[in-house]
């Protein structure tokens, strides 16, 4: 069975933003993150839920010409991902990409779809 797959889009929307995506079950569930992810574990970076994308939009890189979402999108990061652990409020990954290597966690910190995302500090949080 192939490990589950992870992307993070820099997407030129009307706001520059990275859209950090992991496959789960199927489908990609998907954070628009207003910085750029961060590799520093002592900096979080505000995460909010999107909708989720098929599979295949992992690999997607071009122009979104109209609607919801329209600007210029390009690969910034991928590759693959171990699941920690995954409860409703708190997913923990370990990632392998290119930029993002280690522990990376995403905490929802409200109800809703607002979530935190960071990197863990080695050897623990």
């Amino acid at each position: 069975m192939p490990k589950p797959i992870f992307v993070v889009q820099k997407h030129y929307a009307s706001h520059l933003h990275y859209d950090f995506r992991l496959s789960i079950k199927g489908v990609l569930k998907s954070w628009a993150i207003p910085k750029e992810p961060s590799k520093d574990p002592k900096i979080r970076r505000l995460a909010i839920q999107a909708g989720d994308h098929p599979l295949g939009y992992a690999k997607f890189h071009g122009v979104i010409k109209e609607g919801y979402g329209k600007g210029r999108v390009h690969i910034w990061d991928s590759g693959n991902y171990d699941l920690i652990s995954r409860k409703a409020d708190k997913i923990v990954v370990d990632i392998h990409g290119r930029k993002l290597k280690g522990k990376y966690v995403l905490i929802r910190f409200r109800p809703g779809r607002s979530w935190l995302f960071f990197r863990m500090k080695k050897g623990g949080r």
